[in-house]
């Protein structure tokens, strides 16, 4: 994952996903749901969006938790939190947290203590985060003779229509693309490349294979830029390609810390590099 691509509201959605997802692996945890499409119906009768959504079991019973993602400038306040609680208690959900790119206003984080809502501060690691955190970690060392056969699917090209192909050099660069579909809603491009490779992740290998999408009256828009073209339709092109990585290696692996996750009252601190590894920071 590069750190230069710019965040927005959905990409933090799904890297709040993906770091609860992750970290959840030891100890059980999987994600139920997330996004637009993960909705539960309430004691109320109203259906509550919840951006995330995970459960827990020990085995007797399980747990769900409800996480709140607020991509905002702005601290959370009282009134955020205790729109969560509500919801948590319409929807018989057992817990509820709310992860912020601004922090929280002090009754924010005192009514939150009061109703056992967690707090979670997300955010790009500043200058003031070095003098605790190193802005490059060493994420490892080889020298050993490795036997590795990947089987990987591979985006070879993009086509979007009228003898136009899209150049990209790696495939995260999709993550810098959006479609204002004919009527108004925007849609990752990276969207639909993920489901052209979990397609071809399911074919034969070294076949190649191809998905259109009918999408007439649409624009293409470079979401740092804000340059756009008209298009009708996009067409992948892909294999899963399985390459021999056998080699004797000796090199010292070196990543970038991109994002820092503080949990108000457990205290835990975690920081997340460019290549989705997550490290806690022990006192």
């Amino acid at each position: 994952m590069d750190g230069t691509n710019t965040l927005d509201w959905k990409t933090y959605e799904s890297i709040t996903k993906y770091i609860y997802e992750t970290l959840g692996k030891e100890t059980g945890v999987k994600v139920k749901g997330y996004g637009s499409s993960c909705k539960v119906t309430g004691k109320s009768g109203i259906n509550h969006q919840i951006d995330v959504l995970t459960s827990h079991s020990d085995g007797v019973h399980t747990y769900d938790t409800a996480i709140e993602c607020k991509y905002w400038k702005e601290k959370v306040n009282k009134d955020i939190v205790m729109k969560v609680s509500e919801i948590i208690d319409d929807a018989s959900i057992n817990k509820g947290v709310i992860v912020s790119k601004g922090g929280f206003t002090p009754d924010g984080i005192t009514f939150a203590k009061y109703r056992n809502i967690g707090l979670v501060e997300l955010r790009e690691i500043n200058d003031n985060d070095l003098e605790k955190h190193r802005r490059e970690i060493d994420t490892g060392e080889f020298r050993i003779n490795l036997n590795i056969l990947i089987t990987s699917p591979v985006i070879l090209n993009l086509d979007i229509g009228n003898n136009r192909m899209l150049e990209f050099e790696h495939e995260l660069d999709f993550y810098n693309y959006a479609i204002i579909l004919s009527n108004g809603k925007q849609v990752l491009l990276s969207s639909y490349a993920e489901d052209f490779r979990r397609e071809v992740g399911k074919g034969h290998k070294e076949k190649l294979q191809t998905k259109r999408h009918k999408i007439p009256g649409s624009i293409l828009v470079h979401r740092i830029t804000n340059a756009s073209i008209s298009l009708d339709e996009i067409t992948f092109t892909g294999k899963l390609t399985e390459i021999d990585a056998s080699k004797k290696i000796e090199v010292k692996l070196v990543d970038k810390v991109w994002l820092i996750m503080k949990s108000i009252f457990d205290e835990r601190i975690f920081t997340f590099s460019q290549t989705g590894i997550i490290s806690e920071h022990k006192k």
